[in-house]
């Protein structure tokens, strides 16, 4: 018994050894579990955020005035635009004059501001002065 007695700060210093060790290893297993749920969040983007970025050639300008004018609407639209994406059914790329087209084919008439410019001694006027400077 006295042999077993001076074993015993040796064997509470291993059990404590352990048990930290045993800690470690818990809180970076919860750790590591936890890591891709936040992960994952901050990947996530929201269905607009999926939309933008198969946009171009003024596509932006397009969404944007359509959410000025027709926020609720738009949204619905870009979550099915977004869930297709998602899905693979839409891989192309989305034109401005494509995304005007379909706001235009389920009623909604989105006005885009525009304007024609023109070049006179190598500026960029619109059609309207030009025309103004040609009847005077």
């Amino acid at each position: 018994m006295s042999g077993s007695g001076d074993n015993d700060p040796d064997i509470e210093i291993i059990k404590a050894r352990k048990m930290k060790e045993m800690r470690e290893k818990a809180a970076a297993f919860e750790k590591a579990k936890n890591a891709p749920i936040a992960e994952e969040k901050k990947k996530m983007k929201t269905p607009r955020e999926i939309v933008f970025s198969y946009l171009y050639d003024r596509g932006d300008e397009v969404l944007n005035a359509a959410y000025a004018q027709f926020p609720a609407q738009t949204e619905a639209i870009v979550v099915k635009i977004s869930e297709l994406i998602l899905a693979g059914e839409l891989q192309s790329r989305i034109s401005g004059g494509e995304l005007l087209s379909l706001f235009r084919s389920v009623g909604l008439r989105v006005r885009i501001d525009t304007s024609i410019k023109v070049e006179k001694d190598g500026k960029l006027i619109s059609f309207s002065d030009r025309l103004k400077q040609d009847n005077e």
